[in-house]
């Protein structure tokens, strides 16, 4: 081991040949070395106070330069660190291999050494862990998985048979969970077949509300029904639920100055179906032979909502899928055909109709605003309101032996027949007791043909007569040819009338008209009016309630369609663009009220127009 430097001695890594800034950064003789950040710090204040002209500057060293006194000398060993350059370091041996010192680790490079087995184990549970998660996981999930719950259905995640119905949590799916097992197929009225329940609603929970937004299906109105000079205001309080029905109380109580309260709710735009068999178990309100009560249930296509006249005009009671007069204004096109003009309406100078046109006609021009679909040649389908009345509770009138309680089971059609006379012979008409049911001596004025026909009803199924319940129904195919509506009353078929009744009329030049094709909603209302027939004031008894135990729609389940947007009669597009006319009821008309224009039709004014 080298001797140590002879104190103060210091080893020169520069050439001190003359005065430099250089010189300065030796260590000073008779202090030890230190780092600069190790000396307290000296202010000029505390150098000023050692130091004084009358002092003798030769007894005191006074540092030439502040590099001087704070800047650590180049020389190691003056810092006591000479191994930092020139000795052993505490960590060499990790930098240096040593075949003899490393050879009983090493074992001559075998993997099979701790360290060699720990790292290939990571491998191996890596490697593993990959193949488990992208080829294992999905072979041990196909062979380990439970079926799924049907929730009550019959198909796949809760889905009925009909593949489109969910069964939703709580009792708000379209089948109500009250409806018993045993009704949830029916054999159908007219054909014999089969059919499945598709909507229900027993009407079981207590104290229901049909305000807005209250309920999933149905929806109560705020409005007057001025179309048909009602003599209430339709309200949704006169609207709830009791002891298992529903219950539509008209009431003599002041609404909006009128002097009675009624309620009307429906379906529209929340639950629709085409076609099928609509059934409710009814009691009728007041007595079984006082006039002027006016209950009804009904369906009308989703296109025009029951009470908002601007979505009416031009749509109801319009069924027409055809391009020629029967889509004008009047049925007729400059005057013509003359049989359009004459023995109509004979309240109105014998003019057969008032009608402003079917709005979204077949004959609508290219790019006007229509809801479509087209046809193959690139015609409009065209698209209304239609009605089809389960009953509207009557007592007397048309084909009644006196006052009795009767229904009047009806289909509303536009265009017209000449005369309103439909083809109702043998081939296209069937009552099925004659003794029971006759056909309506009414048939049309300028704002509506009706097919109906009037049957007795069980006098028992009435408020203060007898307070049973009775079955009305009514079962319908849509389209042409062997397209048909049957009614049903007291739970019995009563009439049934085939499409071809309402073929082309060549006298006043229109096409068929189908059963309709539309989506259609369900209503439910009770009222009065002077249009449908005689108010006996004096005998009737306020509050009256019209009561529905349940209704009930079945579809063959070959043909099931519901939904108020259906692919091939859409509504929701229509509907959205225009929503105005759908929610606000004091717009009555289309283009005067609601400010809009009537599509142009080729016919009438042409598409250059």
């Amino acid at each position: 081991m080298p001797p140590p430097p002879p104190a103060n001695s210091q080893r020169r890594y520069y050439q001190n040949v003359a005065p430099s800034s250089t010189s300065l950064l030796t260590a000073q003789i008779h202090e030890e070395p230190r780092a600069a950040y190790a000396q307290g710090p000296r202010s000029l204040r505390a150098s000023a106070s050692s130091a004084s002209l009358n002092h003798d500057a030769s007894s005191v060293s006074v540092p030439s330069s502040i590099s001087e006194k704070y800047v650590l000398p180049l020389d190691p060993d003056a810092m006591g660190k000479s191994h930092m350059l020139d000795g052993p370091e505490p960590d060499d041996s990790l930098h240096n291999p040593d075949p003899h010192r490393d050879r009983r680790s090493d074992r001559g490079g075998s993997i099979f050494s701790t360290r060699g087995l720990m790292n290939l184990g990571c491998i191996l549970v890596l490697a593993v862990g990959i193949i488990a998660l992208f080829a294992g996981y999905p072979v041990i999930t196909y062979f380990t998985r439970h079926p799924l719950s049907t929730l009550g259905g019959w198909n796949l995640g809760g889905i009925n048979a009909t593949g489109q119905i969910p069964v939703i949590v709580g009792n708000y799916g379209l089948i109500d969970l009250d409806t018993p097992e045993d009704v949830k197929t029916k054999t159908d009225y007219v054909t014999g077949k089969t059919w499945q329940l598709v909507f229900s609603d027993e009407f079981n929970v207590e104290g229901r509300s049909f305000y807005p937004g209250d309920d999933p299906y149905w929806e109560a109105v705020d409005l007057h029904y001025w179309q048909t000079n009602n003599l209430e205001w339709y309200d949704p309080s006169a609207i709830t639920t009791r002891n298992g029905s529903l219950e539509i109380t008209l009431s003599k109580k002041e609404n909006h100055n009128l002097n009675f309260t009624g309620g009307m709710m429906s379906t529209w735009n929340k639950f629709c179906f085409t076609g099928g068999l609509v059934e409710a178990r009814v009691m009728l309100p007041g007595f079984n032979n006082v006039q002027g009560l006016w209950p009804a249930i009904w369906a009308m296509g989703n296109l025009g909502r029951a009470g908002y006249g601007a979505s009416l005009d031009g749509m109801w009671p319009y069924t027409y899928d055809a391009c020629d007069v029967g889509t004008a204004p009047n049925q007729t096109i400059q005057g013509l055909p003359i049989a359009a003009t004459v023995n109509g309406d004979t309240g109105h100078d014998g003019v057969l109709s008032f009608l402003p046109g079917q709005r979204l006609s077949r004959c609508t021009c290219p790019g006007e605003s229509h809801p479509g679909p087209v046809h193959e040649n690139g015609d409009y389908v065209g698209r209304s309101a239609p009605e089809i009345d389960m009953f509207e509770a009557q007592v007397g009138g048309s084909g009644t032996p006196g006052k009795v309680g009767a229904v009047s089971q009806s289909a509303q059609w536009g265009p017209f027949n000449h005369a309103y006379q439909w083809f109702n012979t043998s081939d296209n008409l069937s009552i099925e007791d004659p003794t029971k049911s006759q056909l309506n001596s009414y048939m049309g004025g300028v704002y509506q043909q009706a097919t109906s026909v009037v049957t007795m009803t069980n006098q028992e199924a009435y408020e203060f007569s007898g307070a049973q319940y009775s079955v009305y129904g009514f079962q319908y195919k849509p389209g042409f040819s062997d397209a048909y509506i049957g009614w049903i009353a007291d739970g019995q078929l009563a009439w049934v009338l085939k499409q071809p009744g309402m073929a082309a009329d060549t006298i006043v030049e229109i096409s068929d008209r189908p059963v309709p094709q539309e989506p259609m909603y369900l209503i439910m209302n009770l009222g009065m009016s002077k249009n449908f027939g005689t108010v006996d004031f004096d005998h009737l008894m306020f509050p009256s309630t019209l009561r529905v135990d349940y209704i009930r729609v079945y579809q063959d389940p070959d043909n099931i369609n519901i939904g108020c947007d259906p692919d091939d009669f859409p509504t929701e597009a229509y509907i959205n663009e225009y929503i105005e006319a759908y929610t606000n009821p004091l717009l009555t008309t289309w283009v005067d009220d609601y400010g809009q224009t009537i599509p142009k039709n080729r016919l009438v004014t042409g598409c250059d127009a």
